[in-house]
């Protein structure tokens, strides 16, 4: 489905939480752009890095362990030294509505400390997404593959993960850009995700967006992607859609086949209702039939000219991942399932099963029987339910 909120909450409080030298460094280039109604932290091993950050708060990991020195390379160093901290962590998000991670993965501390913050995030009920890089390619075999081994466990608690490979942006600016301009647009696209989700909720515009809303579409939903696209001229909308569902940046993963989409769309004030439109239809072309779709439009008295269009897509490829299967839908009413407990199959537990397992985005009504018992003999008809348990291991 489409929607177009009109609600919205000044109360969510947004947090942004940097891991490691990487995330330490991406929350510098987050501050010096203003993200508006978001708070940031900085945690790190190493004290000297943590005196140079313009962070609100300031959080030194492992004092016990590294001495204030850093992680040396190492994830388990990393780990051990969030563990030792971790009520400290806790204290600094506790009540936040959601919390961003964003790290570096492959080195000691972003590595090994980021799963750590997250798993506290969500022992506290807070909505958390992370945003991480991975190497580039000349930084070795073993950085790529801590990288690799960080994300893993990092995806275990977090509601969604966006990952950036900076191979990609060898590819996209070429092989002659010079480091700091690869860091610094690795650093860009991780400003884009938090600013783009951030001020969707935060900053009043024309649609506003409810943290509900937000919420809905970011929680248990696993991979997800995000791309930013900016045009002007009088195909604007359409050009600036199109680069963002595009965005080469990104992981090898698309839009197609996400469940749900968030959008913002940021513009000045010659903005029209036809190009909302447009935006919105063009990203709903490349989701899922079943997606929820939430657009939000912020005004930009200085962006006299241009569009922009950040779209972020959570539950990508759900459906392909091999050891997500449904097991519980055709149980109740097919007795051959569940056989080895078939005391507690009653005509009370088959309505409530069905009842639970229903999907309301994609059916309603009377219709919802007869799709249910049409579907059950289709592969892809069980694509949607894995979908929705996929946070459940």
């Amino acid at each position: 489905m489409f929607e177009i909120m009109d609600t919205h909450s000044d109360e969510a409080v947004i947090k942004v939480i940097g891991v490691g030298g990487g995330g330490g460094n991406a929350v510098e280039h987050m501050v010096k752009h203003s993200i508006e109604g978001v708070e940031f932290i900085v945690t790190n091993t190493d004290a000297q890095a943590l005196r140079k950050s313009s962070a609100g708060s300031t959080i030194q990991l492992g004092r016990d362990v590294t001495k204030g020195l850093g992680a040396g390379a190492n994830p388990e160093v990393g780990r051990q030294a969030a563990e030792e901290d971790k009520e400290n962590i806790r204290s600094a998000i506790k009540g936040s509505d959601m919390v961003f991670i964003a790290a570096g993965m492959g080195g000691g501390t972003g590595t090994g400390a980021a799963p750590v913050v997250a798993e506290v995030a969500r022992e506290e009920g807070i909505l958390t997404v992370a945003v991480v890089t991975k190497p580039f390619p000349f930084e070795g075999k073993k950085r790529m593959t801590y990288a690799d081994q960080g994300i893993e466990q990092l995806a275990k608690h977090v509601d969604s993960l966006i990952t950036i490979p900076n191979e990609k942006l060898l590819k996209v600016l070429g092989r002659g850009t010079s480091l700091l301009d690869a860091f610094a647009a690795a650093n860009n696209v991780l400003l884009g995700a938090v600013q783009g989700i951030a001020e969707l909720i935060t900053r009043p515009g024309l649609i506003n967006v409810d943290f509900a809303d937000v919420k809905t579409v970011m929680s248990e939903m696993g991979n997800a992607m995000m791309g930013t696209g900016v045009a002007k001229g009088d195909d604007r909308a359409e050009e600036a859609a199109e680069s963002a569902v595009a965005s080469p940046l990104l992981e090898d993963i698309d839009l197609a086949g996400a469940r749900g989409v968030l959008v913002n769309i940021t513009a000045g004030m010659d903005i029209s209702i036809e190009e909302l439109e447009t935006v919105g239809n063009h990203v709903k072309a490349y989701a899922s039939d079943n997606a929820t779709v939430v657009v939000g439009a912020v005004i930009d008295p200085e962006m006299s000219e241009e569009l922009r269009v950040t779209v972020v897509a959570t539950g990508i490829g759900a459906e392909k991942k091999p050891d997500i299967q449904l097991v519980s839908k055709p149980v109740a009413p097919r007795p051959e399932p569940v056989a080895a407990e078939p005391a507690v199959v009653t005509p009370e537990v088959i309505d409530d099963a069905q009842a639970q397992t229903s999907a309301p985005t994609y059916t309603s009504g009377n219709a919802a029987q007869q799709t249910a018992t049409e579907t059950r003999s289709d592969p892809e008809y069980l694509d949607i339910p894995a979908f929705l348990r996929k946070q459940a291991d």
